[in-house]
C-alpha cells in the first residue's frame, strides 16, 4: 500500500517521491495517522477502511470550501485513494504547537470572519457529511429551530435509539428545541462544525483549523463548541468579540447547541456522555 501511495503522492507533486520513513501518529476512533517521508519532504497520511470512503471524500469538501476563503491555515489535500482494503487520504504536513495569547487572540478574530464574511441565505449544505464517524444530515432549510431540532437533535436520538439506546420521547425533544430556538434567525454563516482544540493548532504563529464537520448555520454553535471539553483560551474570545460579538442570548442557547456532541460521543463511545445526555435532556425539558 505504502508503495502505491507513494507513487500517488509523486504523480500529484510531480516529483519523484519515495517513502523511506513511516511512523504512526496515532490510532484514532475514526482512522489511524502517519507521517511519510523521503529524507526532504513530509505528507501526513490518514486511512481507513474502504467502506468509509465517504467520510474521506467529505473531509475534502469541507477543507476545500475552508481553504477558499482565504482566512485560516488549511492543511493542503495531495491526494486519496483506495488500496488494499483500505482508503488513504494525503494531506500537506504541517508542524504544529500551541499558540501564545496573540495567536488566539488572532485565531478568534479570524474566526469570526469567517462567520461574518461567508454567508449563505439558508441552512444546511448541497451534500450530507459527517461528524467523526457519525452521519450528519445537512438538508437546505429555511428555518433555523427546524434544521436544528430535526437534523440535529432528532436525528441523532434517533441514531442513539436504533442503537439501544432510548434517552427520551423524540418527538417531544425535537418540539422543545424547536420551541426554544423559535423567532431564533441568525445569520447562516461558513462553519467548521466539529470545533473542539483536537482540531485546531498552530503553524509558525498562524490559526490552522482541519477535520471539518462542514455546513452553514448559526454561528453561535462553533463557539458553543469551543466551551464544551476542553475551553480555548480567553484570549481567543476576546479576538471574538472583537471583530463580531456574540448576542446576549448566546449563553441561553449554548447548552442547547452543546446537546448535539454530546449525543455524539453518546453515540460514538457510551458510557458518561449518555448520563450526561440524559442530564441536559431533562435540564432543557425544564427550560421549555
Amino acid at each position: 500500500m505504502w508503495h502505491f501511495i507513494s507513487d500517488q503522492i509523486s504523480q500529484k507533486i510531480h516529483q519523484d517521491f519515495i517513502c523511506n520513513d513511516i511512523r504512526e501518529i496515532s490510532e484514532g476512533d475514526s482512522h489511524s495517522a502517519y507521517r511519510l517521508c523521503d529524507g526532504r519532504r513530509r505528507f501526513f497520511t490518514k486511512v481507513i477502511s474502504e467502506d468509509k470512503y465517504e467520510h474521506f471524500a467529505a473531509e475534502i469538501e469541507g477543507l476545500e470550501h475552508l481553504r477558499q476563503t482565504n482566512i485560516f491555515k488549511i492543511p493542503e489535500v495531495i491526494c486519496m485513494g483506495t488500496q488494499e482494503g483500505k482508503c488513504f487520504l494525503v494531506l500537506e504536513f504541517l508542524s504544529l504547537s500551541q499558540g501564545d495569547d496573540t495567536a488566539w487572540f488572532d485565531f478568534g478574530s479570524k474566526l469570526a470572519s469567517l462567520h461574518q464574511q461567508h454567508t449563505q441565505q439558508m441552512y444546511g449544505w448541497q451534500e450530507d457529511n459527517f461528524i467523526g464517524l457519525t452521519p450528519q444530515p445537512n438538508k437546505w432549510s429555511k428555518s433555523w429551530a427546524n434544521f436544528f431540532a430535526e437534523q440535529r437533535i432528532g436525528f441523532m436520538l434517533q441514531m442513539l435509539a436504533e442503537k439501544g439506546q432510548k434517552l427520551c420521547d423524540i418527538d417531544s425533544a425535537v418540539e422543545s428545541v424547536n420551541s426554544l430556538l423559535a423567532g431564533h434567525s441568525p445569520v447562516s454563516s461558513m462553519l467548521h462544525g466539529d470545533l473542539w482544540i483536537g482540531n485546531t493548532g498552530f503553524n509558525k504563529n498562524l490559526a490552522v483549523i482541519f477535520d471539518p464537520a462542514f455546513y452553514y448555520g448559526d454561528r453561535e454553535t462553533d463557539i458553543a463548541m469551543t466551551e464544551l471539553f476542553t475551553q480555548f483560551p480567553t484570549s481567543f474570545y476576546r479576538g471574538y468579540e472583537s471583530v463580531w460579538p456574540l448576542p446576549e442570548h448566546y449563553q441561553y442557547r449554548k447548552s442547547i447547541y452543546q446537546l448535539y456532541h454530546i449525543l455524539n460521543h453518546a453515540f460514538l463511545f457510551g458510557g458518561q456522555y449518555l448520563q450526561r445526555a440524559q442530564g441536559t435532556l431533562k435540564n432543557l425539558a425544564s427550560m421549555y
